[in-house]
């Protein structure tokens, strides 16, 4: 009888029989793990759920945490669960394994876990800063697409006035500083010289 390969997945599929190993499912990607391996994936999955709402579903070899798009995934290996993380930034710590630039805005960050104690903070404080990552780049591209507002005519009026107080050429001229003395002058002399 005739048949393939799969491509992905490696699996003999025999001629006329459906095949599509992109269709999966979480407990299908959980169910042959070791016992640690399944707690350490039911306490990420628990903390992933508590930062709020958000899909969960699986895809080929992997389980994915989305909002929008995918903050988090986990990929069940043998003996350890890969946890890629997306931050706007690379993270510097011992767990990490391997980080690599995803996008413009977003790097993975890929640590592994073995045991439901290893997931807590720093993971934690990590997961959720990747759950709120689409909001600030929302914010930030808000920000950037605003107008920006000119300054008020009258500030600008007080401005270009101190200016004109403090310019070189705003000293009174030659003539107007004799006036301004003689009048001072006079005025010392209205009194008239003592005696």
């Amino acid at each position: 009888m005739r048949g393939h390969q799969c491509y992905h997945c490696k699996q003999w599929v025999e001629e006329g029989e459906a095949h599509d190993c992109w269709t999966t499912t979480e407990t299908a990607l959980t169910r042959d793990l070791a016992e640690d391996l399944q707690e350490a994936y039911e306490r990420l999955r628990e903390s992933a759920m508590e930062l709020g709402e958000q899909r969960v579903y699986a895809s080929h070899h992997s389980i994915m945490f989305a909002r929008k798009t995918c903050y988090f995934f986990v990929r069940p290996r043998k003996s350890f669960l890969e946890v890629w993380f997306f931050l706007g930034r690379p993270v510097k710590a011992p767990q990490i394994k391997r980080v690599e630039n995803s996008s413009k805005a977003k790097v993975a960050n890929l640590v592994h876990v073995k045991h439901r104690d290893e997931v807590e903070a720093p993971l934690t404080d990590w997961l959720r800063e990747a759950y709120e990552l689409p909001d600030r780049l929302a914010a930030a591209a808000a920000a950037a697409k605003a107008p920006r507002t000119k300054p008020r005519p009258v500030a600008k009026k007080a401005a270009t006035a101190k200016k004109a107080k403090t310019a070189p050429g705003s000293r009174k001229k030659p003539a107007q500083a004799a006036k301004t003395r003689a009048a001072a002058g006079t005025r010392k002399g209205a009194r008239g010289p003592r005696r």
